[in-house]
């Protein structure tokens, strides 16, 4: 049975459209910025803010109840109900160890029938954590258990692609993908 990684933010779920939505907008309304106008990520200076108050406010997000209620990305549920038995899967994030807890419980919540393994690549340690890997990459060679990696990440799907595994570029703005997310899902098969 193949072994599916699936990236949570802006693939299961869609974490930047809603804190674009729910915060960064709300908190610069006079901005004509749309969403399909985020093509880098981190989009910090696309938004005209620095890199350290991004972060924070993304952080802030993560943690908050609009992050706890957002739903799943539908097309993704869909495929999951139609095909996500023939596969096992793991979850990888890249965030800080301080709002994985609630990305674990949002994700067992909505995928725990398929998916029940959940690694995390910290970001921004502290002093006090070890250092286990730095990246995506590092993770899933490590794993040594992935077959296909979906990820909004050119730079993880194709570090991924060089360990041998099937990389798949799930579509957002900022990535270049040219396949809708039902054709996307249809290659993870």
């Amino acid at each position: 049975m193949l072994t599916i990684v699936w990236d949570v933010d802006d693939v299961l779920n869609d974490l930047m459209s809603n804190w674009f939505h729910g915060t960064w907008k709300r908190e610069n309304p006079e901005s004509a910025l749309t969403y399909g106008d985020i093509t880098e990520n981190p989009p910090h200076q696309i938004l005209g803010m620095t890199h350290e108050a991004y972060l924070q406010s993304l952080d802030q997000f993560r943690v908050s109840d609009a992050a706890r209620a957002m739903l799943p990305q539908p097309q993704v549920v869909d495929w999951f109900r139609r095909h996500g038995a023939n596969f096992r899967h793991i979850a990888l994030t890249a965030r800080p160890l301080q709002n994985a807890p609630q990305l674990s419980e949002w994700l067992l919540r909505h995928f725990g029938a398929y998916i029940r393994l959940f690694g995390v690549v910290p970001t921004r340690f502290s002093d006090s954590e070890p250092i286990y890997d730095r990246t995506k990459a590092e993770f899933l060679d490590w794993l040594g258990r992935a077959d296909v990696f979906i990820d909004d990440s050119p730079e993880n799907v194709a570090a991924a692609c060089k360990l041998g595994i099937k990389g798949i570029l799930f579509p957002q703005p900022w990535n270049g993908s040219r396949l809708s997310v039902a054709e996307t899902l249809e290659t993870a098969r």
